[in-house]
Parts: structure tokens; sequence; C-alpha cells
């Protein structure tokens, strides 16, 4: 008996000793608000602080951090609904230190072998991006305060606002706090947000200025998510330059040394048949995104339609209702990661939209689309139409058809962005595809028709592009058992070519020395060069037909400025792909063993038709505006003074036509006068015969230093121009980065067109002050400093930032 009471008081001991032991955590949280999930947390709303329970030691789970309460300044470029870095992170336990870690995984052993796996992970650096005091430890979990972790400038606020000159900042940890209404948890990801407030200012910027109501704080807010990551049932899909993807790449050390050590696979949402031999099968599970509840009518519906296009796109790769848009439910967070996002996000000033994505940096998978549509570029699209129909006649209703245009251009926006999201790149040569693809940056397709009227009729698609749907299929498509997956995504690969489907990207397509004659930003058809001729058919109509009716009544008449500055430029983007024809080589993607096109040189008369479209753009019947438009705009009045995207000045208030032309003129010649291409000129002369950089620079000084004398404005829009063509020429001529080739020819021309300069002097007193001063400048270029050109109204129907 007496043995059984002592091992009965043992036992209770024990109990009452593990009962006390695992009590440390409750007691500590008991007076505090609970969030059950997956990682338990709690709120102290006495202090203010979130303690967090941290109890998958070494288990990796992912942390993404993101702006849900942004800036609102475009130029800055901290939005609303930004998404930061993802990373994958896992908790290490050291005595009394929790250590939160990044793994590397850009360098990988993937390997059965573990002292394999463990030679590479100790050849390269990881990342411990926070290390926590442990408050309770019971073992297998712990308690720590992870309120400084969330109360930081985990988005990095402060150096961007310092690098893009707008102030200096610092984090105010007494301003800052837990922002509870976004603060949640669920089964597979936990959810944390924070008002920061940044203090300073005193040096703060225009930009900040204008969006903040008080410049010597900023207050945002940051939101961290850690996410529970996905299974290992994703099957990677291997990244091919020809598919239009996104990806990812890291090193694999386990390779063999005969095969390549860097894997690449593209990045999409994952996306499986419910039955795999059916040729359209339902998902089992849909890709569904959510549109902002907070975007109005009648954009809501536009933003819905334009992204239900990729049904098409879908049904194309052998799904039926695979991808789903529908409006956010007024109970979610659009920062939840379960939800695939397109935020409409408002700004002080128009600026681009986003397709962003959290994706897993293991394989490639999508976890959430993240769209970023910026709310005053439909307004943009809109004052653009305004511009070229001039609609608001007195006594006459507004004509629908500006409104409708700016609709469709936002059906096309929204599956757009949407696009980046499902992990595929622009795609700049789809106008010359028959506009193939809503991946490309469409500008309007407008045309003067048989009326003499501009007609809207086919100014944006209604649907996905053959690209796209193509694209899908070769990202999306299952491949049934017993089909080679490699061999079922070459045969589309060569479809596509067989098709003439185009794909060419960014970089190939922004570059001011970019050469590739069908991939170019906001222009349209198969011939970049007629397509000019149409373009600047369309501006003309619309400058004949430009007059008060621009505006709405009762609206300052210096606000046609803000009309007539996409009007006047509006062949700026064609110019563009105009100039990239000349020194211009048509190529592919191509790989070893397809029938893509191989490099070729574009042929004499194609490069010749383009520089003598590109020069007509310099001729001061196109650069000068009508006396008649000009004398319409008078000086900005109060209330209006910065307000909308004007013309550069040289004549303080005044409207000033002469800095308008000398913009246009400036923005052409910097094409034209750009050394890669120069420089290429002069190599694919000597290597095909085609016209070199002395051809095309005679050209240049024939069609503005030699052309016939006129009068009036155009006489000093004329000089103008020529003076401009004088810097861009010395510019050159001491560019490091032109060969001695194209410099020696800058040089003789310098000389040519001094000693032309000169005899014009002796002969020409009204214009000898524009003779003399060229003299001057050619012979002492380096005691001169090179005038700074007024640059070109913002234009594009997007904004001035990459997209």
């Amino acid at each position: 008996m007496r043995t059984f009471l002592l091992a009965f008081f043992c036992l209770c001991l024990s109990g009452l000793h593990a009962q006390n032991s695992s009590s440390k955590i409750a007691d500590k949280t008991k007076n505090m608000k609970r969030y059950d999930g997956y990682f338990t947390y709690w709120w102290d709303a006495s202090t203010g602080k979130i303690w967090l329970q941290a109890d998958k030691f070494n288990q990796e789970f992912l942390y993404v951090n993101s702006l849900p309460a942004g800036l609102g300044s475009n130029d800055i470029g901290l939005d609303r609904g930004q998404l930061g870095s993802t990373r994958i992170v896992y908790f290490h336990k050291v005595g009394k230190k929790l250590l939160l870690i990044q793994p590397n995984y850009r360098y990988r052993a993937l390997s059965n072998d573990e002292k394999e796996r463990e030679a590479v992970q100790e050849s390269f650096a990881q990342s411990t991006i926070a290390g926590f005091t442990i408050d309770e430890d019971e073992g297998d979990k712990v308690l720590v305060d992870a309120t400084s972790f969330f109360l930081r400038d985990a988005h990095g606020v402060a150096d961007k606002i310092r690098s893009m000159r707008q102030g200096t900042y610092t984090f105010n940890e007494s301003r800052s706090a837990m922002y509870l209404p976004n603060t949640r948890n669920f089964p597979l990801n936990s959810e944390f947000e924070a008002s920061i407030t940044f203090t300073g200012g005193s040096d703060a910027g225009r930009y900040v200025n204008a969006v903040t109501p008080s410049s010597e704080a900023i207050t945002v807010r940051m939101h961290h998510s850690f996410v529970q990551l996905p299974d290992n049932k994703y099957q990677p899909r291997k990244y091919d330059i020809r598919s239009g993807y996104f990806g990812i790449s890291y090193f694999d050390f386990s390779s063999p040394f005969t095969e390549p050590i860097e894997q690449m696979f593209i990045s999409r949402h994952r996306l499986e048949k419910k039955d795999p031999t059916a040729a359209l099968s339902d998902p089992v599970k849909p890709i569904v995104y959510y549109l902002d509840n907070g975007t109005p009518e009648p954009i809501r519906s536009a933003l819905l339609e334009g992204g239900r296009w990729w049904n098409q796109a879908f049904e194309a790769a052998g799904y039926r209702n695979a991808f789903i848009v529908k409006v956010l439910p007024d109970d979610a967070d659009p920062m939840d990661i379960r939800y695939n996002m397109i935020n409409w996000v408002h700004r002080s000033t128009r600026g681009w939209s986003y397709g962003a994505s959290v994706t897993d940096p293991r394989t490639g998978e999508i976890i959430k689309g993240q769209v970023t549509l910026g709310s005053l570029r439909v307004r943009q699209d809109y004052l653009i139409f305004t511009g070229l129909l001039s609609p608001y006649e007195t006594g006459k209703p507004v004509s629908s058809t500006m409104r409708e245009a700016a609709l469709q251009r936002l059906r096309q926006l929204s599956a757009h962005e949407i696009g980046h999201t499902l992990g595929l790149q622009h795609n700049y040569a789809s106008s010359f595809n028959n506009r193939g693809s809503v991946m490309d940056y469409p500008h309007p397709n407008v045309f003067v028709n048989s009326k003499g009227e501009i007609d809207f009729t086919k100014v944006y698609t209604n649907e996905i592009g053959e690209w796209d749907k193509r694209a899908i299929t070769y990202g999306y498509q299952d491949f049934p058992e017993g089909v080679n997956e490699n061999d079922g995504l070459k045969k589309i690969l060569e479809e596509n070519t067989r098709q003439g489907l185009l794909f060419i990207a960014d970089a190939d397509s922004r570059a001011p020395g970019g050469f590739h004659p069908y991939a170019h930003l906001w222009d349209n058809g198969k011939d970049a060069t007629d397509e000019l001729k149409n373009v600047l058919q369309v501006r003309q109509k619309a400058l004949d037909q430009f007059s008060e009716n621009a505006i709405r009544e009762s609206v300052p008449m210096s606000r046609l400025e803000d009309v007539l500055v996409p009007v006047y430029n509006y062949h700026r983007y064609q110019v563009e792909a105009v100039c990239k024809l000349i020194g211009g080589m048509n190529y592919s993607y191509n790989v070893r063993g397809d029938a893509q096109q191989k490099p070729q040189i574009l042929d004499n008369n194609i490069q010749q038709k383009a520089l003598q479209a590109a020069l007509d753009c310099l001729n001061p019947e196109v650069l000068t505006l009508p006396d008649r438009i000009s004398m319409m705009i008078p000086p900005r009045p109060p209330m209006y003074y910065g307000v909308g995207e004007t013309f550069a000045k040289r004549t303080g208030m005044s409207f000033d036509p002469m800095a308008a032309a000398e913009a246009l003129a400036h923005y052409e010649l910097g094409f034209l006068f750009n050394a890669e291409r120069a420089n290429r000129l002069e190599q694919f002369k000597a290597q095909a015969g085609t016209i070199g950089w002395g051809e095309v620079l005679d050209a240049i000084i024939k069609k503005t230093w030699m052309a016939k004398k006129q009068d009036g404005l155009k006489a000093q829009v004329q000089t103008q121009t020529q003076q401009i063509v004088l810097t861009w020429l010395l510019a050159l001529s001491q560019d490091n980065t032109a060969n001695y080739q194209v410099k020696s020819i800058c040089f003789d021309r310098l000389n040519s067109l001094k000693n032309f300069a000169k005899q014009q002097a002796a002969v020409n007193s009204a214009l000898r002050a524009h003779y003399m001063y060229a003299i001057e400048r050619i012979e002492k270029p380096k005691d001169i400093e090179l005038p700074q050109h007024r640059e070109i109204a913002p234009g594009a129907p997007i904004g001035c930032e990459w997209e």
C-alpha cells in the first residue's frame, strides 16, 4: 500500500510539473487576444505587441512582404498593393535565440546524397534576416516578441525616397503601430500588418509634397505574410526562350559535368485536368482572380470582361472553366496570399500598371498573382481621344466614341497585366502578327476613312490573340500518360514557327539603339514606315480640326495645351519604330535545329525608305504648330499651375511652340544619332553594301542644313532644328561608345559643315548670327557646354516608367 501511495504521489508530482511546464506560454498570454492559424500569435493590447509562437523549427515556409497602403506617387514608385521580396525561410532555435534564416536556393544539389547537398550548402552564404530573444521556452515551441520585426521599414521605403532624391526620412517607432484590421490568421498563412511612419523631410521633394498632407511625416502600411509552402506534387516545366515566359533558374551542382549546370523553368500557376484523357476538361482547381471591390463602374465591368478573355486561351489549351475572375468579397483581405488580386490603385499622377506575382523560388510555381492598375491612365486615354476628335461642340451631345474606346483599352489592359501574372513576358512583335497578343503595348489603331473622318472602329482588339493562346498552351497544357512532355512542348514551338507567330521581348524593343524590324512599343501595322504615313495623316486631321471644342465649356482655355500635347506628339512612337529600321536586322530567338529566322541585315531599300520617312518628320511643316493653335492658348491661371502634362517652355508662362518643336526634333534625333546604330550602319555597309553612317548623316544634313529656307515661325523652327542636329553631331563625335569609323565620319562632316556655315555667313546677313554660332560651336566644342534640349512631354498611353 505504501508503495502504491508513493508511486501515486510521484505520478501526481510529475503531472503537476508537466502542467506547470506546459502552461508557461499560456500564463504569459492569458490576458492577450489569441489568433490561431498557421503560426499561433497573440495581441497584447496593453503594450501594443505581437507575441509569436514558433513551433516549426527548421521547417521552411514562405515569407512575403508587401505595401497595402502606399505613397500615391507614380514617380517615386511606392504603390498600394506593391509586392516586396518573396523568400523561403525557416526558424532555427539556438539557446535563448530564435533565428529566421533564408537558405540559398540559387545554388543547390538535387541529390539523394546528404553529404553532396551539404557540400553545396556550405559553399555559399545563407542570410539570417531576423533574430528574436526567446521569452518562454517549452521545448517544442517558444514564445517571442515579434513586434520589432513587423514595425520596421521592411519594404525599403526610406531608401526608395532617398534614391529618388525626394527627401531624407527615417523610421519613427513612436509613430508606428500594428494595424489590426489586416492582422489575421488562417490555417495555411499568417498575416501581419503595421502602420509605419517616417519622419524628417526637411529636404522633401516635389513628388512627396504633392501626395502627403504634411511632408514632415509619411505614413504607409506594410504587410507581412508567413505562408505554408506548396506540396511537392507540382511538376516544373522547362524554360524555353521561344515560349514567351518568365522563369526561375538555379545552379544544380549534382548535375553531370557533361550536362548544363544551370537549370531553368517557367513561372506558371498549378493547373491540372480532372480528366487528363479528355481533349477538353474542367480543372481539378481553377485559377481564380479577384478584382478590387473598390473599383467603380463602368471600369469594374470592363476589367472583369478583359480579364475573362483568358478563358479563350485556356480553352485552346484543353481546359473548360479554368480561369475565373470575380469581385473580391467585402470580408476578404486583398493582401491575403490566397487571393490572386487585380488592384485598382490611385496615384497623384498617371503611371504604369504592373503584373507581379509571388512565386515559389524552388519550382517556379506562381502562388499569388498581383495586378496593379493605375486609375488615372484611363483618363489619359480619354484625353488622347478627345484631342483627336475635339468633340465638345456647343449645344451638341458628346459622342460616346471616346468613352467606349477608353473602356475597350481597359479591357485590353486588364488582360495584359493578368497575362504577366500567368507567367507571360511582353511580346512586342504582336503588331506585326495582326495584333496577335495582348502582351504588346497597343497604340490606338485609328485612321482617316473615306469620309475624311478619324475612324475608331478598329481602335483595339476585343479578344485574346493567337500568340496568347499558343503561349498558354505551352505553359499549361496537360500531357496525358504515355506522351513525352518535352516532345509535346517542342511540337508546340515548331507549330508557332510554321504559323509565323513571333515573340520578341523587352530588351530588343525598348533600347534606343534597337534594330528589330517588327518589335516596337506603341506601334501598328506590318510595315512601320507605311504606318507612319497613316499616323501622320491622323495627326494632321486632328490638328486641322483642333479648336476650343477640345475642352468642355467653362474650362480655362489654357487647358487646351493638355489636350494638344498627345496630338502634337501623336506620331512619336511610330517614328521610333521607323528609326529602328535604319541599321536594322531581322532575327529571332532561334535555337539550334529550329526553323526560325536567322540574323539577316535588312534590305537597303527598306532602310532607305525608313530614312526618308523619318527625315520627313523633321520638316518645319511637321514640327511647326499653326499660329491659329498657339495663339489660342493663354498662360495658366491660378489654381492651374503645375496641373496637367504640358510642353516644356523657354518663354516663361506663355505658350512656346518653338520649345515644342525643339523637344520633338530632339526626341527623333536621339534615335538617329544613337552611337550603337551608327556603329552598326558602318558594319552592315561593309558586310552587305547597305547604307552606312556617312550616307545617313549626309541625308540628315541635307534635309535640315541644306533645305530650302522657310519664312516666319517655320524659319525659326528650321534653324533651331539645324542647331539641334549640330548638337547631336558634336555629341556623337565625342561619344566614347562610337567607334573610330563613326567618329572620323563625324569629324569630316563637321569640317564640311563649318565651311558651309562660313560661306553662308558671308552672303546671308539675316542668318549670319546663326551661322557664326554654328562655326563657334564646331571650332570649340569642348569650350562650349552642349545645350540641354527640352525633353518631350510625357505621352505614352501609359506613363513614363517600365511596365
